[in-house]
């Protein structure tokens, strides 16, 4: 089992986060342009576990030895139900630098849309907090 569905199972941001390289680009099922960084990539996901429901793995796709990986799933969000695949790049160092989201049926995406914007002040928030943190930044 890939360490980033072990860890969104678990519901545990914190290790979601660490699993995330520094330079991580997230792509949206939503939004037109990817979101650059860390900050804002753990400030999505957080909002993510806020919106879905009954959220649950149904399938992964990829070896242990491979870099790329894509886990299938399924949720509800507002009382639609989605299924949704998260397309995985890990880096040299196993940490993820690319996580691109695909999620269907229409209805499902634009209820997403909607809740994850309703969401979007929270999430800008908590990135700019992160990203001036000084801590976030000791290596």
């Amino acid at each position: 089992m890939h360490p980033f569905r072990q860890a969104v199972e678990a519901r545990d941001a914190a290790a979601i986060e660490a699993l995330l390289a520094d330079d991580v680009v997230f792509t949206s099922p939503v939004a037109f342009k990817p979101y650059p960084g860390k900050p804002i990539t753990a400030a999505i996901l957080r909002a993510v576990m806020r919106v879905f429901v009954d959220f649950r793995y149904i399938r992964e796709i990829g070896d242990a030895t491979s870099s790329d990986h894509a886990l299938l799933f399924e949720a509800t969000v507002d009382g639609r139900k989605i299924t949704g695949c998260d397309f995985i790049h890990v880096d040299e160092n196993g940490l993820i630098d690319d996580l691109m989201v695909m999620v269907r049926p229409l209805s499902g995406a634009t209820a997403l849309a909607e809740a994850m914007g309703a969401q979007f002040d929270r999430i800008q928030r908590e990135a700019a907090e992160a990203h001036s943190d000084p801590a976030i930044h000791a290596d």
